[in-house]
């Protein structure tokens, strides 16, 4: 299976403070790769050095054979990577398609069809198509910032924290959501819901203090006591 982005050996700053300290992985196409690790680790901030929001200031982030760790965000975007940030990152005032319609960076059939595949995983989004996305509910807004990111043809698709607040129904349903993008994308998760990624992630990647600390199967973890005790705080 070829890799299709790789992050080696990266730093990163968020002002004085040296937030990752040596973070690398790899996501290989078509499968779901998790970052694992307890609040503060790095997690966030290893998604937003991929995007450029938080560029770091050493490594390398080779997506698809190129160097992509000094372009500016937009650029990296138009590369095929979508971006699911933590706070969703929706337009409150705008509708439901409106919030679709923005994110379109081509009107074709091709996107049009990807938009009517999305709708239908997330029906939610079809009866609200006309509220505003300020008034849905967290899950409804979880589900139509994922939607955003797979409307464009987009190979990979980083998705920051999707279960953070939400009823465990509804976690059900991004779970079942991101199972079903799998089929048709690659995507690099973040998640502190053990139970989800350990039912959804293929392979794993434990940042601790700002530097990758472990590695492999997602099914070698869920047997290993006392690595997520010691990393997760799972008992």
């Amino acid at each position: 299976m070829s890799t299709l982005l790789k992050v080696e050996n990266i730093e990163t700053y968020i002002g004085q403070y040296h937030i990752l300290q040596g973070v690398s992985f790899e996501v290989k196409k078509g499968e779901v790769t998790v970052l694992l690790g307890r609040n503060g680790a790095g997690k966030t901030t290893s998604l937003r050095s991929i995007m450029g929001l938080t560029p770091p200031s050493r490594g390398l982030v080779t997506y698809k054979g190129e160097e992509i760790q000094t372009l500016p965000t937009y650029k990296i975007a138009n590369k095929g990577i979508g971006y699911v940030p933590e706070d969703q990152g929706i337009f409150s005032d705008l509708t439901v398609e409106e919030n679709m319609r923005v994110a379109m960076k081509t009107q074709d059939q091709e996107t049009e069809e990807r938009m009517n595949w999305i709708i239908d995983l997330f029906p939610d989004l079809k009866r609200f198509w006309k509220k505003a996305g300020g008034n849905l509910s967290g899950g409804q807004k979880q589900m139509l910032s994922i939607a955003r990111a797979y409307l464009n043809n987009n190979d990979l698709i980083l998705i920051d924290e999707p279960s953070k607040g939400l009823a465990p129904i509804v976690v059900e349903k991004v779970m079942h959501s991101i199972e079903e993008m799998k089929e048709k994308t690659t995507i690099l998760l973040v998640e502190q819901n053990f139970m989800m990624t350990s039912q959804i992630g293929d392979r794993f990647y434990i940042i601790d203090d700002g530097a990758t600390v472990h590695d492999g199967q997602m099914q070698s973890l869920v047997k290993d006591e006392e690595l997520k005790k010691k990393y997760l705080g799972i008992a």
